[in-house]
């Protein structure tokens, strides 16, 4: 079994797997194992199950961190027993039995709200779903702020939508109250409220918590510093285990 963590990156709603690749360079470039797998955006439990399955078959510690959506993902798989540690970027950190819509309510609404679209979708044998997305002209400044206007045109076309019953479900569980965990606050956020990522970052008393003048991408904008506190929750977990495991012993 390998001792080295492998860093899963969980991306949010609107966007896929690439939304990490800046930070994914890097990480690889500095020779740590790293994957990215696709959340499927139609349910929070089923995300979860997802990539808790994924870690699960991880032949070592496994280091999650989850941008914006992808907190409510991890907050959940987190609770796999290889798991060692928590990033969570421009995210929800989630309660156990709270919801999204929850926790965002007890904040101003952030300008996505008013800019969302819904559609629906077909499932088999139910009632229609319904897809959330962001209203196209309005992605570039909302979502992709600080960005090059020709790829933020190409990311407003192209986004994922995400279900949304996604914001009604409560989360089972909160890995952040057992495992260590950092957290960025993209300061210039206008998809979610700022002040929502330091709530759920500060009750959970997380390890650091770093503040960013950054927009939500802020793994597109700011890729050396997300970066950064990813590596040092690489080594925080790893210091945790070990003393962890000395205690047992």
């Amino acid at each position: 079994m390998s001792t080295t963590p492998t860093i899963v990156l969980v991306h949010g709603a609107f966007a896929d797997a690439a939304s990490w690749a800046p930070v994914t360079r890097l990480l690889l470039d500095r020779g740590h194992t790293v994957l990215a797998p696709p959340a499927y955006n139609r349910s929070l439990i089923a995300d979860a199950a997802s990539i808790r399955a994924l870690v699960e078959q991880i032949d070592g510690p496994v280091l999650l961190a989850g941008h914006s959506y992808g907190g409510a993902v991890i907050t959940i798989a987190g609770e796999a027993a290889n798991v060692v540690g928590l990033v969570y970027v421009s995210g929800y950190a989630l309660d156990a039995g709270e919801t999204i819509a929850k926790l965002q309510g007890g904040f101003p609404d952030s300008e996505l709200i008013a800019n969302l679209v819904f559609t629906p979708f077909p499932i088999a044998g139910q009632e229609d779903g319904s897809d959330v997305s962001v209203k196209i002209d309005a992605f570039p400044a909302i979502f992709a702020a600080g960005l090059d206007t020709k790829i933020t045109e190409v990311l407003a076309v192209s986004q994922r939508p995400l279900a949304a019953s996604v914001f009604s479900e409560e989360a089972p569980a909160a890995a952040w109250k057992t495992k260590p965990a950092w957290g960025i606050v993209s300061a210039n956020d206008h998809t979610i409220n700022p002040d929502v990522e330091r709530f759920g970052y500060t009750r959970g008393e997380f390890t650091e918590i770093v503040e960013l003048a950054a927009p939500h991408l802020v793994m597109q904008t700011n890729p050396q510093d997300v970066a950064e506190v990813i590596e040092r929750a690489l080594a925080g977990s790893l210091t945790a285990q070990t003393s962890s495991t000395a205690a047992q012993s």
